[in-house]
């Protein structure tokens, strides 16, 4: 069994920053893919960040500039680093990993800027 923990969220002000961590434990042996997604309050989940194994990096136009996103593929996590917050990044922020052909998704950590 798969379990992501993921960590980092928050309340900032706008202009500031927080890193999201999400480590993926269990019997997982190679990981494809990880990525950040969210989900503000009556819109749909969206991408944010997701990073490749060979280390492809793809972004949401929204946060180009601003998130980075990175990751320690012996520590099978993902991290993003998000600078610069806006009030509109405000969402619940969700891990993805895909691995061993499975699709697995975290439970979640909140993220709020204040204006």
């Amino acid at each position: 069994q798969v379990q992501l923990v993921e960590s980092g969220g928050g309340l900032v002000q706008a202009g500031g920053s927080l890193r999201l961590s999400c480590a993926a434990s269990g019997s997982i042996f190679r990981i494809a893919l990880m990525g950040w997604y969210r989900q503000a309050p009556g819109k749909q989940r969206e991408l944010v960040a997701a990073i490749s194994s060979g280390g492809n990096t793809n972004y949401a136009d929204s946060v180009k500039g601003r998130f980075t996103i990175s990751s320690d593929n012996a520590k099978n996590t993902a991290y993003l680093q998000m600078n610069s917050l806006k009030p509109e990044d405000t969402a619940v922020y969700y891990c993805r990993v895909v691995g061993d052909g499975m699709d697995y998704w975290g439970k979640g950590t909140q993220v709020t800027v204040s204006s």
